[in-house]
């Protein structure tokens, strides 16, 4: 268990219990490095406690703008514009956001702690004694896609067999996982066993963000400042910290452009049905061009439609499954699955009691078909799965046509 803080005077040197880290900066500036556990109310207990006997001159929080709202409000998902997010083409790191904290969810309700209490207690604390906060963490949004961005293909397969399993375990804690999970930060315990699996995932989530909180806490004004991050990150940041290295900030906040080799296969396989096509017409005949176009219009809508269907989509978008995924196979700038999910959402919209509650319905796979969020999200893997799967298909039958 967390070792209880001593009571002590300002000024007075009495230790610290391991989760501590104590820095001497640059300028003889002085860091309280707190390393918590998400969802452990001992965490909850230390940051305060910490705070009050430092009385910093800042508190440097493991948040960014959107995460402390979310956290500080208690309404991110209601207040969630669904229509600029599938125009922005981010679904799935939203999706992948959601299930995270689902997961995280899950746990502070076995541990008794709502997740992410001791950053907003850290918040309190601070206001409380009128000492600022710096929101010192990369949004979010950004570290998913570069993440995405450095994982190949066949690794994304492997992540998101992961992220099914989380889905699927129901299993409870014992006595011991429990009280093992409340000395550390269980979602960057997480992160970190996904990168042992997944390196260029782990250098997204775990290793950048190191880089980037010690920096901008070294960059945060003030002789004595406290900073609150998860257990995960304590030793990568303290030794950055430490070193006196500082990240490239605007190279870290930067989404890295997509793989020339996804550029020219994005752009090649439609060039090559298309021409193949014309071949096929040129050699063949228009009877047989046409037969294999029909083959690629079914090959593609019905696999689509089909996934549609599966996440009891409204028949509309069955339907817009069916029509677009022929054409949107033809081209990268878009997928059937963002066609389908915004013909679902004007269609079937989520209302505010499902929004509410979306974070514990994504927790149990049953609940995705009940909530309109959900089944939204479900409608977009679902079709761009069948897409996906009639692409093969019908590229496959028009090149053998040509043989």
């Amino acid at each position: 268990m967390t070792t209880p803080l001593p009571t002590r005077a300002a000024g007075d040197d009495a230790p610290y219990p391991p989760e501590v880290e104590v820095l001497e900066l640059d300028g003889g500036r002085r860091l309280v490095l707190v390393g918590t556990a998400h969802v452990s109310q001992a965490s909850v207990e230390l940051v305060r406690r910490v705070i009050e006997r430092e009385r910093p001159d800042c508190v440097c929080l493991e948040l960014d703008e959107k995460r402390y709202q979310a956290l500080a409000e208690k309404r991110a998902w209601e207040a969630l514009d669904l229509k600029e997010v599938i125009r922005r083409k981010q679904l799935l790191t939203l999706i992948v956001n959601l299930l995270l904290a689902s997961y995280q969810k899950r746990l502070g309700e076995q541990l008794g702690v709502e997740p992410g209490r001791e950053l907003l207690e850290a918040a309190r604390a601070a206001q409380e004694h009128g000492i600022p906060i710096a929101l010192c963490d990369r949004d979010v949004r950004v570290t998913l896609r570069r993440a995405a961005r450095a994982t190949p293909f066949h690794r994304k397969i492997l992540l998101a067999s992961y992220v099914l399993a989380g889905i699927l375990d129901r299993s409870e804690l014992t006595a011991e996982q429990l009280e093992e999970l409340k000395e550390r930060d269980a979602l960057n315990e997480l992160l970190r066993e996904l990168g042992n699996a997944l390196p260029t995932l782990k250098t997204a989530l775990i290793d950048e963000r190191d880089a980037y909180l010690a920096t901008k806490i070294r960059r945060t004004p003030g002789r004595r400042l406290v900073a609150v991050v998860g257990a995960g990150h304590l030793a990568g940041m303290a030794e950055r910290l430490r070193s006196g290295d500082e990240a490239d900030l605007e190279a870290l906040d930067r989404i890295p452009p997509a793989s020339p080799a996804w550029k020219v296969l994005g752009w090649g396989i439609p060039v090559l049905i298309l021409a193949a096509l014309g071949w096929i017409g040129w050699t063949q005949g228009g009877a047989a061009a046409g037969e294999n176009a029909l083959f690629w219009v079914l090959a593609n809508g019905i696999p689509s439609a089909l996934g549609a269907a599966l996440a009891l989509g409204h028949p509309l978008t069955v339907l817009s499954a069916f029509l677009g995924a022929p054409l949107t196979s033809l081209t990268p700038v878009i997928g059937a699955g963002y066609v389908t999910a915004f013909v679902q959402a004007w269609l079937r919209p989520p209302v505010v009691r499902e929004l509410k509650t979306v974070i514990e319905d994504a927790g149990k796979l049953g609940r995705w078909w009940g909530n309109r969020l959900l089944r939204i999200f479900l409608v977009f893997l679902l079709s761009t799965a069948g897409s996906i799967v009639g692409t093969w298909l019908g590229a496959g039958k028009i090149v053998s046509s040509l043989f």
